[in-house]
C-alpha cells in the first residue's frame, strides 16, 4: 500500500539533546528556585533527595505499563513529601514544571536538517509527531521555537495522553486521529526498543536513524537505517 504519511519521534531525531543530557541539574535547581520564592523552605538537598525518591517511585508504578503521568505529578508528589500539600493541576505546581522546562530547552537544539528535510517531505506526505515526554506543553513550545511546529499535521506527547512508546496504545490513537493505516505510514525514530519495535509491532514501516550504538532488537529490524535526516526521502523510496 502507498506510503501516506510520516511520524517522527521527537528528541534526538528532529531536535537533538545536547551535552550528554547535562539538564537535568541545573532544571532541577531552576525549579527548586521558583519553589523557594513560593514558600518552600527546605535545603536544595533535601529536594532533590525527595524529588528523586518521588520520581522513582512513579517510574516504578508507571514503567509496568508504559504511562507516563505528567511531569505536574511528580511536582505535586515531591512537595507533598516535604510537607506542602498542592494539586497537580496548582498555579504553583504548573509553574514549577515550566521553570524545569524552560532550563532543558536551552539544551535543545533543532537538527540541523530537520527544517529542510520536513519541508521537502510536506509536499508529497502527511506528517505527525509521537514524542515521549513528560511536559507536553514544553514539547509544542520547543517545535515552535525551532520553526518546525507548522509542519505537523497531529503532534502526541505521552504526558498528555499517559501512554508512551513502545505501547501500540499511543501509535494506534495516533493514526486514529490521523485516519491512516498502520500499513500508510513510516515510523521515524532513534531508539529500537521505543521506536522501531513500537511501530514494527503495529504494522508500520519503521526507519532508524542511528545516534548512538544501541543493541539490536531480537524481534524487529529496522526497514532502513539513516545517519542523517537529509537521506530520509531516498530512505523512503521503495518502501
Amino acid at each position: 500500500m502507498p506510503i501516506k504519511a510520516i511520524l517522527f519521534d521527537m528528541f534526538d531525531t528532529l531536535m537533538m539533546i545536547e551535552k550528554d543530557h547535562e539538564f537535568y541539574a541545573p532544571s532541577i535547581r531552576r525549579m527548586y528556585r521558583y519553589l523557594c520564592g513560593q514558600g518552600v523552605d527546605v535545603p536544595f538537598e533535601r529536594f532533590e533527595q525527595a524529588y528523586i525518591e518521588e520520581r522513582n517511585k512513579l517510574f516504578a508504578v508507571a514503567d509496568l505499563h508504559f504511562e507516563e503521568p505528567h511531569f505536574n505529578v511528580r511536582v505535586a508528589a515531591t512537595l507533598r513529601a516535604l510537607g506542602y500539600s498542592y494539586d497537580v493541576s496548582s498555579p504553583i505546581v504548573t509553574a514549577a514544571t515550566c521553570e524545569f522546562c524552560e532550563e532543558f530547552s536551552k539544551y535543545v537544539k533543532i537538527d540541523d536538517d530537520a527544517e529542510a528535510t520536513l519541508k521537502a517531505l510536506k509536499a508529497n506526505y502527511r506528517l505527525g509527531m509521537i514524542s515521549n515526554f513528560a511536559i507536553p506543553e514544553c514539547v509544542l513550545k520547543l517545535l515552535k521555537t525551532g520553526g518546525v511546529d507548522r509542519f505537523f499535521d497531529v503532534i502526541v506527547v505521552s504526558g498528555a495522553v499517559n501512554r508512551r512508546k513502545p505501547h501500540e496504545e499511543i501509535f494506534k490513537s495516533t493514526l486514529k486521529l490521523m485516519n491512516l493505516k498502520a500499513d500508510e505510514t513510516v515510523f521515524v525514530g532513534d531508539t529500537i526498543d521505543a521506536d522501531i519495535e513500537g511501530a514494527k509491532a503495529i504494522g508500520m514501516s519503521a526507519i532508524y536513524i542511528e545516534r548512538r550504538s544501541q543493541k539490536a532488537s531480537q524481534k524487529y529490524l529496522p526497514d532502513r537505517t539513516i545517519k542523517r535526516l537529509s537521506q530520509l526521502p531516498a530512505a523512503l523510496l521503495g518502501l
